[in-house]
């Protein structure tokens, strides 16, 4: 979702904003769809069709707040959180029906964790870190490797070709996700360096 433009409100309960929450509230669906597709080898068309509603209603409501001008601060915290929610939590089912390894699916929460946490620390000392357009292509990669795990011809566990296509993509995702945190480091310290600058070097 776009960042809010300076002044805007906190705008709740707008069209978009409601689209993320029911993501949210939607994603215990699609963790039951990833577990129950362990009994079928860990693969299922329903959970994939259900993955790509919710990769549609991702793209459709920051659309709509473009769209309606109602891109707000609780759009823009919701929006990310909803991402994490749903691409954390069903890499952490397929990690629990043996799908994939927990590696990549551990790397992956630890970074994210740890970048909530300095953005978190970055607020505290007044320093705002913008959300990056690399974050959302972060998250495709992401979700098309939850999406393509899912998928029943690619499921095949004895095809070494087809596995090594899914791992892969897993370790692209892992990639993808360390390269963005390393950049919104590398914007937090930036930022922080201006600051200094601006009020006379650092206090």
């Amino acid at each position: 979702m776009t960042a809010p433009a300076p002044g805007a409100g906190l705008g709740l309960a707008t069209p978009a904003n409601l689209i993320t929450l029911a993501r949210i509230g939607a994603s215990p669906v699609l963790f039951w769809l990833i577990l129950r597709a362990g009994d079928d080898g860990g693969s299922s068309w329903v959970a994939v069709a259900v993955a790509l509603v919710f990769a549609a209603s991702d793209a459709w409501d920051g659309r709509l707040a473009r769209n309606t001008g109602t891109v707000t601060r609780a759009g823009a915290f919701l929006d990310p959180l909803a991402d994490k929610v749903v691409v954390l939590g069903s890499m952490a089912c397929l990690a629990t029906i043996g799908r994939v390894s927990w590696v990549p699916v551990a790397l992956i929460a630890a970074r994210e964790a740890s970048m909530s946490a300095y953005r978190v620390h970055s607020a505290r000392r007044g320093v705002s870190v913008p959300a990056r357009p690399s974050a959302k292509w972060k998250v495709i990669v992401q979700g098309l490797a939850v999406i393509l795990t899912l998928v029943p011809p690619l499921a095949a566990k004895d095809s070494p070709a087809r596995e090594g296509f899914i791992l892969a993509v897993w370790w692209l995702a892992v990639a993808a996700t360390a390269v963005t945190g390393l950049l919104y480091l590398l914007d937090g310290r930036r930022v922080a360096g201006s600051r200094g600058t601006a009020g006379g070097g650092p206090r």
